[in-house]
């Protein structure tokens, strides 16, 4: 970008166009008083023709005919005897405009009249004009540079409060009383773009402090199954031959149990970098109802005494089987958590507006209204003792809505409905197209 200085610009810019109109205004007004020049010397010839064939009747000698015909100045007179005698203009432009005119007496006495190749008043108006376009000119330059620096001190100003800002006062706003001109709709756009800096600002650094609590968090998660590792790996290693066997095996089973515990807080962490940066998805149609029943069947597996029903029509949508697979598995390990592996979850399965939508709905003891956002952030864990006893790390939950966000939908946590308690959380997948069916309604609860 040129960076050289915007009034010298403007002052030269407006000085050379100023100067090219004044050489155009100075030819067109040389042209048009030429022309006008040229009719009234016409009409003056005219009338010295005139007025030569009304003296002819005096019989005046050539000088005296020259003395009467030459008043006026503006009009050459060359007057010629048949003797050679040559009163007046010595010689006359046969090509002059206007053409020149030749009178001839019965005496053999030629008159001839013809204008002067310039005449005086248009040469000293030509000179005029040329000195006023260079004074006007010389005044116009001068006077620009005060000019200009008065009508870009706005600009300065931004430049003055740009430099503000830089140093540290981030307050500051030009706030432009009209946006419709020129230098209103740039300060508009200037303050504009100041709030979207000191806005991405903002949000860095709110984003920079959520990664050092997560940092932070995340070691505190992982210095409890390290430190149990440690403990039990140095427990092993002090054993002797004589140590019960039983004893051996348990301090065995507590060193996988704490490496899995480890294992999968960084997978968690892993999967939560990974939605970070954009997820890798497969996009192939996925039937919720058959994603329902698989997991309704292996939560009853591994809780025989949990009732799960599904209900709904089949709805397909584009997506990664694995991923929405993980999500729902998620969902249905915390409810069959919170129900205590002895009440009833259930699955909804259904689309409208152009959205399936897939509901699981426990009844455990529920979600409170000022916690059903905050479960969603990192490492939050409502119930610590549960959770830790269970291996939960309080990542489930934002990698379950980071999968469902890549997807272009959702997941939410809903207050259930009247009548009705524990937690309800809803699944929102874009359609492949706008099947419009009938809403979800929440299934009851079987008491």
């Amino acid at each position: 970008m040129k960076s050289g200085s915007l009034r010298l610009r403007v002052t030269l810019s407006v000085t050379i166009a100023l100067a090219v109109v004044l050489v155009a205004l100075v030819v067109v007004i040389d042209a048009l008083f030429g022309q006008q020049t040229v009719r009234d010397e016409t009409n003056l010839i005219r009338d010295r023709v005139q007025l030569a064939r009304q003296l002819e009747k005096q019989r005046l000698s050539p000088e005296q005919l020259y003395t009467r015909l030459s008043i006026g100045g503006l009009i050459s007179v060359r007057i010629t005897a048949p003797s050679g005698l040559v009163a007046g203009t010595k010689n006359v432009e046969p090509a002059a405009t206007p053409p020149p005119v030749t009178v001839t007496y019965r005496n053999g006495i030629k008159i001839t009249f013809s204008a002067d190749a310039e005449t005086k008043p248009q040469a000293n108006l030509r000179r005029l004009l040329v000195i006023v376009g260079v004074c006007a000119l010389v005044v116009t330059a001068f006077g620009l540079i005060f000019l200009v620096r008065f009508a870009l001190r706005p600009l300065d100003h931004m430049a003055t409060l740009a430099r503000s800002i830089a140093g540290g006062d981030r307050g500051r706003r030009l706030a432009p009383e009209r946006t419709d001109t020129e230098i209103g709709s740039t300060a508009e756009a200037f303050d504009n773009m100041l709030d979207e800096l000191e806005g991405a600002e903002l949000k860095a650094r709110n984003a920079e402090q959520r990664t050092r609590q997560f940092v932070a968090d995340a070691a505190h998660e992982l210095r409890t199954p390290v430190a149990g590792l440690q403990a039990v790996a140095e427990s092993v290693l002090q054993q002797n031959a004589d140590t019960d066997p039983e004893e051996r095996d348990r301090m065995l089973l507590l060193l996988v149990r704490e490496s899995r515990r480890a294992g999968r807080l960084v997978d968690d962490l892993l999967a939560l970098a990974r939605i970070d940066a954009g997820l890798d998805l497969q996009h192939e149609p996925v039937d919720l109802r058959h994603l329902a029943d698989a997991e309704a069947d292996r939560t009853r597996v591994l809780a025989p005494e949990l009732a799960v029903a599904v209900d709904g029509p089949s709805v397909v949508v584009p997506g990664d089987p694995q991923r929405l697979a993980q999500v729902l598995a998620n969902l249905m390990n915390n409810a069959r958590q919170a129900s205590g592996g002895q009440g009833h979850i259930t699955l909804s399965v259904g689309a409208a507006g152009g959205f399936a939508h897939l509901v699981v709905a426990d009844d455990g003891p529920g979600v409170p209204d000022a916690e059903r956002e905050r479960i969603f952030d990192r490492l939050v864990r409502l119930d610590e003792a549960r959770a830790s006893a269970s291996g939960g790390s309080g990542l489930g939950l934002p990698i379950a809505r980071g999968i469902c966000r890549a997807h272009g939908g959702d997941l939410a946590c809903e207050a259930p409905p009247p009548g009705h308690r524990g937690a309800v959380f809803r699944i929102t997948l874009p359609l492949p197209d706008q099947l419009d069916a009938p809403t979800i309604a929440f299934a009851p609860i079987a008491p």
